[in-house]
């Protein structure tokens, strides 16, 4: 079997932490490589970035190639102005294909503009459209705080047109199939819910002693760990505000703990910063936080399962997650999650057994169950233990399986 594996605007090779990579990398890259250990071939398309980076590599393992398409300007762009170069990224798809030979029997597209393509795909191959949405514009849009947070008619409409075109969507969560199913009046018999999954060979349980040190940080120091994009809808102002209230109502001794916060551009300069890291790093200004919150921007998937195992907990106080692969990831380390009540986290974090949730933009609630947790040690063991249990359910060789299922009962319908 021959996939076409559709990323367009983001390479599932990119660091994390950056404005448009997160969670959807890791998927596409786990997912490819776990078919690809199933004897599934898969080429990743993705549009190049960097005219200085092979236009395909091979860095996936199982002979799955990662194919830069040049469609525009070799380097980043903004996601609306991304939308011209659509048909480009398609055509740049057919050429590969025809140069190689090759008949791919299936397309799975990520994130909507992938989706458009895979539909224009789909009509000239005659072949099934898979697609994942990993975030939807009118959720967002429910959500937003302000007019620059709201998506574009242009995203909502062409979710709605790659709903028409694919043959099967694969919604993370109940709660995202809900979602399609009232906003978007997806027809349910088009949806399977299967949630993302987690390499358990990469992120287990490392014995904190042995992560700290890792990561040089003391062992007498305590962490609070927050990982993922710096956004509005992530809610890290939440967390701020948290820890200026676990911080006032916690004497010293008790409460030793450093809120640590990986991804963005903390270093950049003032005129390159993005407005909510600056927005982020003046609040720990006003509310004297600026000691014991640590920027510390991008960090690599490999240097990630020593900072979750070093961690007493890890907050996730987004206002939307579809699903909510750190949470997933931090579990699978041992360490309990402390996560807003939405989305797929809520189905994630089972409340009171591997952490807590929490109603979303509510700092003196979450400060009160950060400090439950880190107060109690045996508490904060047993959740953790818990955790990492429920995350071997989430394994990528369980999840790339009903993938798989998925993409042969298509094949067999045709």
């Amino acid at each position: 079997m021959n996939i076409a594996m559709l990323s367009y605007h983001t390479c599932p090779l990119a660091v994390l932490g950056g404005k448009d990579t997160g969670g959807m990398n890791v998927y596409v890259r786990e997912l490819t490589r776990q078919l690809g250990a199933m004897g599934i071939h898969v080429d990743v398309f993705t549009r190049s970035q960097d005219e200085h980076v092979p236009h395909v590599l091979h860095d996936l393992g199982f002979g799955n190639r990662i194919v830069h398409i040049p469609a525009g300007p070799e380097y980043p762009l903004p996601k609306i102005e991304l939308t011209q170069y659509i048909p480009d990224f398609t055509e740049g798809i057919k050429t590969f294909a025809a140069q190689k030979g090759i008949h791919y029997d299936l397309i799975h597209s990520h994130y909507w503009m992938s989706g458009v393509a895979g539909g224009s795909l789909k009509n000239d191959w005659g072949v099934p459209l898979v697609h994942i949405y990993h975030t939807l514009g009118l959720m967002k849009n429910r959500i937003a705080m302000s007019k620059e947070e709201m998506e574009g008619d242009y995203r909502i409409d062409g979710e709605k047109q790659v709903l028409s075109a694919a043959d099967r969507i694969i919604a993370s969560t109940l709660a995202e199939q809900s979602q399609l199913e009232f906003l978007y009046r997806a027809d349910t018999q088009k949806i399977s819910v299967i949630p993302p999954g987690v390499d358990t060979i990469h992120f287990y349980p490392i014995p904190p002693d042995e992560a700290r040190s890792a990561i040089n940080m003391s062992p007498n120091e305590r962490m609070i760990l927050y990982v993922g994009r710096i956004e509005p809808l992530k809610g890290v102002d939440t967390l701020i505000r948290a820890m200026a209230v676990l911080r006032q109502n916690c004497k010293d001794s008790d409460c030793p703990h450093i809120l640590t916060i990986i991804g963005g551009d903390p270093d950049t300069s003032p005129k390159k910063m993005s407005r909510e890291m600056a927005r982020l790093q003046a609040l720990c200004h006003e509310l004297g936080m600026k000691d014991v919150i640590i920027f510390l921007g991008k960090k690599g998937q490999d240097t990630l399962p020593y900072y979750y195992s070093a961690a007493d907990v890890l907050v996730m106080p987004s206002h939307y997650e579809s699903f909510g692969m750190v949470a997933l990831e931090a579990m699978a380390c041992g360490t309990p999650v402390v996560a807003s009540q939405v989305g797929g986290l809520a189905f994630l974090v089972q409340d009171g057994i591997t952490g807590y949730v929490v109603p979303d933009g509510n700092p003196n609630l979450l400060s009160d169950r950060l400090s439950t947790l880190i107060r109690d040690d045996a508490l904060r063991m047993k959740m953790g233990e818990q955790a990492a249990v429920v995350a071997k359910d989430y394994s990528w060789v369980r999840i790339a399986e009903k993938i798989a299922a998925v993409y042969q009962n298509l094949l067999a319908s045709r």
